[in-house]
């Protein structure tokens, strides 16, 4: 799959601009605050109909205008597709496929697989488990739209069961029997999210443990682990072991949206006792991972964006990825670099073609 051309209208601090792409690799070089991270996350934007950096679509309107439109023209399985995202202030966001206007946005999400390896990538470990969530959530529904659905579903379940539990504590009443309705779908739901979860992970942990031990230079073991209570008991037994405490709360303390991954080096939590290097190794090798494990369900090369890379790596991961992308199997490759020479001298260490864009 290649992204052929990319174009931009009122998209954050460009007015309009557009881009022939090379079919390998893509540098986009400058100062900072030129744009060339906003070029990157619009052509994430593409793939999942939302930004990476800010999932607020009104915040990602140019400044003095009230729309934005961001078109790409792609190559894949021999067929020419032309993808187009579009926002209104005040309007539900409209993406387009071929001309025709998706029903849902969802029904969109896994057509054009995309990996993204950015700085922002630490949140993943500093952060809280939402963001762990949605990373697992967002690989797994790259090749699994059934998931997604399933996702979508029973975060509705919990909105509406939430309101419930207000409605109780504001009118001092209480209906079990609408109760448990919610408590059978959120069950249902939630035993499929857990079970797709624990074998997504099955299959993950190998991709990724083999991926560190490729860019890293020690000797340690690196473990992504589920954490999740429906591990310990069927999920309806903990909404009834539950309630006081959710009719007290006024929300669904327990289920699968609250469980997590566990990152860890030699047994130990990686925010506490990884270098920076150690961590830096095992984001780079989680993304990796990602491309490796959506490359193989969805038998097409994801694009892969690395946002700001040569900055935050030490030559010997940058050496890594170099030597991946000088694959032949290897996909469509987006760089973006403040040191125009920097990149150049990298990308020319590969046997492949390439265009450097300077903004």
């Amino acid at each position: 799959m290649i992204l052929k051309s990319l174009s931009l209208l009122n998209y954050k601090n460009f007015d309009s601009i557009s881009f022939e792409f090379d079919n390998h690799i893509n540098c986009l070089v400058g100062n900072n605050g030129v744009g060339k991270t906003n070029v990157l996350d619009a052509i994430y934007h593409l793939s999942f109909a939302k930004s990476y950096f800010n999932p607020i679509t009104s915040q990602n309107i140019r400044h003095s205008s009230d729309f934005f439109v961001v078109e790409g023209i792609y190559e894949k399985e021999s067929r020419t597709e032309h993808v187009l995202v579009s926002a209104k202030k005040g309007q539900k966001k409209v993406v387009k496929r071929n001309n025709k206007v998706y029903p849902t946005i969802s029904k969109h999400i896994g057509f054009l697989p995309l990996v993204i390896i950015s700085p922002a990538d630490r949140d993943l470990i500093t952060e809280g488990s939402e963001t762990r969530r949605k990373f697992i959530d967002g690989v797994i529904a790259q090749s699994d739209a059934q998931f997604l659905k399933t996702l979508l579903n029973y975060s509705k379940v919990v909105s509406q069961r939430n309101s419930l539990l207000k409605y109780f504590s504001a009118n001092a009443t209480f209906d079990k029997t609408t109760l448990d309705v919610y408590n059978q779908q959120l069950h249902d739901l939630g035993t499929v999210i857990y079970n797709k979860r624990k074998d997504f992970l099955e299959t993950f942990l190998p991709i990724f443990t083999e991926r560190y031990k490729a860019i890293s230079s020690g000797n340690e073991v690196v473990s992504v682990t589920y954490q999740s209570r429906v591990s310990e008991q069927p999920l309806i037994n903990l909404l009834e072991e539950n309630l006081s405490k959710d009719r007290m709360l006024q929300y669904t303390s327990v289920g699968t949206h609250k469980d997590d991954l566990s990152f860890e080096i030699d047994q130990h939590p990686i925010k506490k006792f990884g270098s920076q290097g150690q961590q830096k190794s095992f984001l780079i090798a989680l993304k990796l991972a990602q491309f490796d494990f959506i490359k193989q369900k969805s038998k097409v090369n994801p694009i892969l964006l690395l946002d700001d890379i040569f900055d935050k790596l030490d030559e010997t991961r940058v050496e890594h990825i170099i030597k991946l992308v000088n694959e032949q199997n290897f996909g469509q490759l987006f760089i973006s670099d403040t040191h125009a020479d920097r990149t150049e001298a990298v990308v020319k260490k590969i046997s492949q073609s390439y265009k450097i864009f300077k903004l």
